[in-house]
C-alpha cells in the first residue's frame, strides 16, 4: 500500500512538471502569435497614402460607389497591387455585386457622400 502511494505521489509530481512545461509553453506560443499579428499590421507606405486618397477622390466623383474592376482600371494597378490598396483602406466596404457575384462593388463607408444631381 506504501509502495503504491509513494509510486502515484511520484506521477502526480510528474504530471504536475509536465502541466508547468505545457503552461510555459503556451504563454511563449501566444506571445509569439501576438508579435505576429502586431507584425501584419504595418503602416502604410507613403505611396498606399496617395493611392488610398486617390481612391477615396475616385468614388466621391462616381456617388460612392463603383465596381473595384472599373476603379482598378482607372488607377491603372495590377490586381496585386489594387487588392494590396484595399486592405489598407478602412473607409470602403466590399460587396459582390448584385448582377454578377463574381465582381466585387466598393463603397464608401462615410454616409457623407451625395450622388451626383
Amino acid at each position: 500500500m506504501e509502495a503504491t502511494i509513494a509510486q502515484l505521489k511520484e506521477e502526480n509530481v510528474a504530471m504536475a512538471a509536465t502541466q508547468a512545461h505545457f503552461i510555459e509553453n503556451q504563454e511563449i506560443q501566444l506571445r509569439l502569435i501576438k508579435q505576429l499579428r502586431e507584425g501584419v499590421r504595418r503602416e502604410p507606405q507613403p505611396m498606399q497614402n496617395d493611392r488610398a486618397e486617390i481612391l477615396r477622390a475616385l468614388l466621391v466623383a462616381n456617388g460612392g460607389k463603383m465596381l473595384a474592376k472599373d476603379a482598378r482600371k482607372k488607377m491603372h494597378l495590377s490586381k496585386e497591387r489594387f487588392s494590396n490598396l484595399l486592405l489598407i483602406c478602412d473607409f470602403i466596404e466590399r460587396r459582390p455585386y448584385h448582377l454578377d457575384r463574381r465582381q466585387d462593388v466598393i463603397i464608401l463607408k462615410s454616409e457623407s457622400v451625395r450622388p451626383n444631381c
